[in-house]
């Protein structure tokens, strides 16, 4: 054990040295703190590593440089720095970095968000908005929304007087619609409520290991120790999640065998397998695996984004009566006190959708979005960033800069009704990024949208809020992969007129 542990310990001092070699002297790297050898400043960093990160910007700036461990990290704190990355270097920084878990999880990296730049990643999205992710697609799907949302109001209204974990069940329904968007009914009714059951604790346990700070990203050298259990942990989740995704595979397969073409279904499943059939060597070829990649992004990409925001939504709210009340009152004008809200509704509910984008703004669901690294050496904000570094964009940070946001801790949605009223979802004002920018800007930006909105205003004008007797307000955010609250919201619905419709 002691010549192994010298061995190791060597061997990374060796590796120190040798990139320190590679690294010193040269010109215009960002300024940064300071670290100790071998561990870089990983030691006096805090577990709330978005908020720490902003605060050492205020004294080093918004384009940063700090070892942790054997890696180089650029942390950008600015919507300047960010454009840089974003738009103007895009295709230098248009890699994500992957980590042990991830590549776990993703099948090898075989998924659309952290395959690099490459033939396959083009094949992956070109599909997934070809044949998904467009306005056409995700209007046919209305009809679905319609009926998984007003399921969960329904059971909102049995449980009238009785608290509810508000992200739990916001995360069911939006699984529910992901599902039957992406393989439709390929599951029989029992196996897809078995399914159900199993999958808030797996969409959790993964989104909390991906946040995880794992000495074997740190240290790759270290990997094959696994010293936190890291590994371990993410391969049985990543079994459950293909054992699940298997069944849903070979049950269509079978299915298609069976009955033949003339009965195939025709949603987005079916076309991947086609595309895996399919060998035309001007298309790049898709395996299974590729499948389950791209399944396993939209599952739990889109479930738990939309489930965060709206219980960040519901949770600031609460906090601050005003606005839930002015969301009500723009709900019974626009809808009707005794309506139930249809899809058709929501581009007529401007607070609203300004309360959604404030949400987005203090809490952005991925804090530092992806992580990238650049493919070359290259300049950014004037300084030298080489090539490999890891980058963290802090959008947290962005999203509360004072200097170009007023009173920018204070949730008021009315900001986006006058001077921030023209900011989108789409990456074109780096002052509000929350779903990044760029090539790589998240592809499901509408139909997160879309399912947030709905399922808001549908709680909001069906319900009235409130904590349990004795509970206080908690606003203590979780960092991680995904910026959750500490402890889950849980709260107590009480009907409002509209709800007599959800008899009938």
């Amino acid at each position: 054990m002691a010549l192994t542990f010298f061995f190791l310990l060597s061997t990374i001092i060796f590796i120190h040295y040798r990139k320190a070699e590679r690294t010193k002297g040269m010109p215009g790297l960002p300024p940064g703190p300071r670290g100790l050898p071998l561990v870089g400043y990983l030691p006096f960093l805090r577990s709330d590593l978005h908020s720490c990160f902003a605060d050492l910007a205020r004294i080093f700036g918004p384009v940063m440089m700090m070892k942790l461990g054997s890696r180089q990290c650029l942390i950008l704190s600015s919507p300047e720095a960010a454009k840089e990355v974003l738009r103007d270097h895009d295709a230098t920084f248009a890699n994500h970095d992957i980590t042990v878990a991830a590549r776990i999880l993703t099948f090898g990296g075989q998924d659309m968000a952290f395959q690099p730049l490459s033939p396959m990643w083009r094949a992956l999205r070109k599909v997934s908005v070809r044949e998904l992710l467009n306005a056409r697609t995700l209007d046919s799907f209305r009809t679905l929304r319609q009926q998984e949302v007003t399921l969960m109001a329904k059971e909102l209204h049995r449980r009238t007087g009785v608290p509810a974990a508000v992200g739990q069940m916001v995360l069911i329904t939006s699984f529910n619609v992901l599902t039957a968007m992406l393989w439709g009914n390929s599951l029989a009714a029992d196996e897809l409520e078995r399914i159900r059951g199993e999958f808030w604790e797996l969409v959790v346990g993964i989104i909390d290991l991906l946040g995880v700070t794992n000495v074997s990203d740190i240290f790759p050298i270290l990997e094959r120790m696994d010293l936190q259990g890291v590994q371990q942990k993410m391969k049985q989740h990543k079994e459950k999640l293909d054992g699940i995704l298997s069944t849903v595979i070979d049950r269509r397969v079978r299915t298609v065998n069976t009955r033949g073409d003339q009965e195939k279904a025709q949603d987005f499943l079916q076309v991947l397998l086609e595309l895996v059939k399919k060998e035309d060597p001007r298309d790049q070829h898709l395996t299974v695996d590729n499948i389950k990649g791209l399944f396993t992004n939209m599952i739990t990409g889109g479930t738990d984004t939309t489930s965060t925001t709206i219980e960040w939504a519901m949770a600031e709210m609460i906090g601050k009566p005003e606005t839930m009340r002015k969301a009500q009152e723009e709900l019974d004008s626009v809808v009707g006190k005794e309506e139930i809200v249809d899809e058709s509704h929501i581009g007529k509910l401007p607070y609203l959708e300004a309360l959604v984008k404030e949400t987005l703004r203090l809490h952005p669901p991925v804090p530092f979005l992806l992580p990238r690294y650049p493919t070359t050496t290259c300049n950014v904000g004037g300084y030298i960033i080489p090539k490999g570094t890891k980058v963290f964009i802090n959008v947290w940070s962005i999203h509360r800069d004072p200097a170009v946001w007023e009173n920018p801790l204070e949730f008021k949605p009315e900001r986006f009704l006058s001077g921030m009223s023209k900011l989108d979802y789409y990456g074109n004002n780096f002052n509000f990024i929350p779903f990044g920018s760029g090539r790589r800007i998240c592809v499901g930006i509408t139909l997160v949208e879309k399912m947030s909105l709905y399922i808001l205003a549908t709680m909001l004008h069906c319900f009235d809020w409130s904590l349990p007797d004795g509970t206080k307000l908690d606003l203590v955010e979780k960092f991680g992969i995904v910026l959750k609250k500490e402890k889950q919201l849980v709260v107590i619905p009480t009907t409002r007129p509209s709800c007599a419709k959800l008899r009938e």
